[in-house]
């Protein structure tokens, strides 16, 4: 065999090593990419999916607390305002002494009433709705102060504009779980709300003095209701950004820089988050 055979030889061994090896490596590179376009479209799914559940979740949650708020408008505020007038009835019939504490009774009644009437407000979508976000947490700030557990300060910013009604609902009730943490967990003394309206932005900034907790704490399993207010927050297309440290509070700051109508005229129910 000749010096021009052995060249030959080694060149077509050398030609058919390239080839394999180029076809090895193209599907290996082909076997990567589809594994990292089904990891994506898994991600894709398993986001999707946790996004139809939180959806989900939050209409039977407002449908819960629109009954609720019925339940307290229709029937137990009645109910009182009965009782109330039968003790106005029979304090007519009693001596001075018994009279005043029957209506001293019926101040506290009324006082019930009037609270109730308010928490039936706060938990209708309807009320929000109608009276709009800035409006709504002017009233509840109201209400937290009358009940002298937290000093509550609402401070807005710019000329207040609607966002549309689903987004303005989501951060109320992310509003009323940062004010529900505080008053349970907190132990703080007083809560501020910001309202920073500009022309495509707005910054919902939510700041207590209570006792703080671990950053860690919001990838535990009792970190749960802050990971939510995150989770409603991108729901509505915003930011959510919580800070806290042992001692120095709980800052939350919900950040929406684009607005979006998403019901119209014969669009779907407000309460509904499809």
């Amino acid at each position: 065999m000749g010096s021009e055979d052995i060249r030959f030889i080694v060149l077509s061994a050398t030609m058919l090593f390239a080839v394999i090896t180029g076809f090895i490596i193209y599907f290996v590179v082909l076997y990567r990419n589809r594994q990292l376009k089904n990891k994506k479209e898994q991600e894709k799914r398993e986001a999707t999916f946790r996004q139809e559940l939180l959806k989900t979740q939050l209409e039977i949650q407002e449908q819960t607390l629109e009954n609720i708020s019925k339940e307290i408008h229709d029937n137990i505020t009645q109910v009182l305002s009965f009782v109330k007038l039968s003790l106005g009835t029979i304090g007519n019939t009693l001596e001075p002494d018994k009279k005043a504490k029957v209506n001293e009774s019926r101040e506290l009644i009324s006082q019930s009433i009037n609270d109730l009437r308010d928490l039936s407000k706060s938990l209708s979508f309807e009320h929000i709705a109608a009276l709009g976000l800035a409006k709504t947490i002017e009233i509840e700030a109201e209400r937290i102060n009358k009940s002298g557990l937290l000093k509550v300060y609402f401070l807005t910013d710019g000329q207040v504009f609607s966002i549309g009604e689903q987004q303005e609902l989501v951060l109320f009730r992310i509003l009323q779980e940062a004010l529900n943490n505080s008053l349970k967990h907190s132990q703080a003394k007083h809560f501020k709300i910001s309202l920073q309206y500009h022309h495509d932005l707005l910054n919902l900034s939510l700041e207590d003095d209570g006792v703080g907790f671990e950053p860690e704490l919001l990838n535990s399993k009792s970190g749960s209701g802050l990971r939510n207010m995150e989770n409603r927050a991108a729901l509505i297309g915003g930011k959510a950004t919580i800070e806290s440290a042992p001692g120095e509070g709980c800052k939350i700051r919900i950040t929406l820089n684009s607005f979006k109508q998403l019901y119209t005229d014969g669009g779907p129910h407000p309460n509904s988050f499809s």
